[in-house]
């Protein structure tokens, strides 16, 4: 027959315990068991008052932000009400069936204040990178290197000249222009020293505008995450514009600082071709880092006449070769801060009888050669081999955490603007794939038992 629920009044207490709540299966159990966020007080400590009134305790703020990267949830609005709602997000951030959760306003404030300043997100990721070297899952025998471009925050429909920017208007005065026009005359500036930007956005300056992504043309973001190759996991992070020069320049600066905060020093990098430039293999090379990158070569003809290759370097006097016996000797002079150039005589080349075949065009052959030359050569070598072709396989590693942080968490679009807000969403996201990896692969886990 037909059941009905029955409809008695409501006990005025009940016995219930979250904990029960929770199934042992549960992500969030799990990324507990191996999560520590015990010195995080201590580190931001410097940034609060001693006065006043009681902010918001850091590590719910974290363990918050932790669920909501995890389960794809990265409105603040959205992420208070939903730990507000659902039972094991109270369980996992410490709270209660009667406490109050964070305002969203405040929350905001918090995140993007003391937390931006102290750079607590940059701790947190190295502290979940240290969890899991513990847990044996990052052997730094090689590692991998990929960027993936995210969709800035900036309307693509509303674009500017550089020329035309006028920052010192009050309504353009926003933090991600501050931030943008702070940067112009340091080191780390957002450009490309070589090149003006073809369009900036009023909103977003720091952002790229780039024919990369999911949308045909797009101010955006590269991702850039360098990984183990063992277990995959992210050893560090750094957000830039979406161009392939900064994407180059964060390589040295990961790899660097990996080295430095965390003691990992990779056998060899692998990466594809954007990354297989004269400078960077030279200082892959400099630091005993086998590159495992197909070199950016275009020495290579296709009209018929004699390429680079066809000339024999003598290294012990420095001069190339030609078919004919000539020497191509150079000045010195260094071009474009990175090329030498190797001349024959215009006398020899006069009466050559390969002129047609070697210099058709020009009154002498010239040969340039890169100053990292050597380096470029050394990494050609190790192509094909069975290292090389291993690596090549595993770079897949890196290609899949990005599907995954762009299907399964939503990470499609910034919500937050300028290169720190990057920054910050970027290791957020990082944190949240090094977690689950985590929690899935230790054994340091211990299992569920309700009483």
């Amino acid at each position: 027959m037909m059941g009905r629920q029955a409809r008695h009044q409501e006990p005025l207490f009940y016995a219930f315990r979250l904990e029960d709540r929770v199934p042992a299966g549960h992500l969030l159990r799990k990324i507990d068991a191996v999560l520590d966020l015990g010195d995080l007080r201590q580190q931001l400590a410097p940034f609060y008052s001693d006065t006043g009134r009681p902010s918001i305790d850091p590590e719910l703020m974290i363990r918050m932000l932790i669920v909501g990267y995890c389960h794809g949830i990265r409105s603040e609005r959205r992420l208070c009400e939903e730990v507000s709602l659902n039972l094991a997000y109270r369980w996992f951030c410490r709270l209660g069936l009667e406490d109050e959760t964070p305002d969203h306003s405040t929350f905001s404030k918090n995140r993007h204040g003391r937390f931006r300043e102290s750079d607590v997100f940059r701790h947190v990721f190295e502290l979940v990178v240290r969890r899991c070297m513990a847990a044996g899952l990052v052997g730094s025998e090689g590692f991998a290197i990929d960027a993936s471009v995210v969709e800035a925050d900036a309307s693509r429909f509303s674009r500017i000249e550089n020329a035309e920017a006028g920052w010192s208007h009050p309504k353009r005065q926003t933090r991600a222009v501050r931030e943008y026009l702070a940067a112009l005359d340091t080191d780390a500036s957002p450009n490309n020293p070589e090149r003006e930007p073809s369009a900036l956005s009023p909103s977003d300056p720091c952002s790229a505008w780039t024919t990369k992504g999911r949308l045909r043309v797009q101010f955006a973001y590269g991702l850039n995450y360098l990984i183990d190759n063992e277990h995959a996991i992210i050893v560090d992070v750094e957000a830039t514009p979406a161009r392939i020069s900064k994407e180059v320049a964060a390589t040295k600066a990961m790899i660097a600082r990996a080295s430095e905060r965390l003691g990992l020093h990779p056998k060899h990098l692998v990466g594809d071709k954007a990354y297989g430039t004269g400078r960077l293999l030279g200082w892959l090379v400099q630091r005993g880092i086998d590159p495992h990158i197909t070199v950016w070569d275009k020495s290579d003809r296709d009209d018929g006449t004699l390429a680079r290759s066809d000339f024999l370097y003598l290294a012990d006097e420095d001069v190339y070769v030609c078919p004919q016996g000539k020497r191509l000797r150079t000045t010195g002079r260094i071009h474009d801060g990175k090329t030498l150039l190797y001349r024959a005589s215009k006398y020899d080349c006069d009466t050559c009888p390969l002129k047609q075949k070697c210099c058709p065009t020009t009154p002498q052959r010239k040969i340039p050669r890169d100053l990292h030359q050597k380096a470029r050569d050394y990494a050609q070598s190790l192509a094909g081999t069975p290292g090389f072709e291993k690596s090549q396989r595993e770079r897949k590693k890196v290609e899949m955490l990005f599907a995954h942080v762009k299907r399964q968490l939503g990470f499609e679009r910034l919500r937050l603007r300028g290169l720190s807000g990057a920054r910050d969403e970027f290791l957020l996201a990082a944190i949240a794939q090094n977690l689950r990896r985590l929690a899935k692969l230790t054994t340091l886990a211990t299992p569920f038992c309700p009483t």
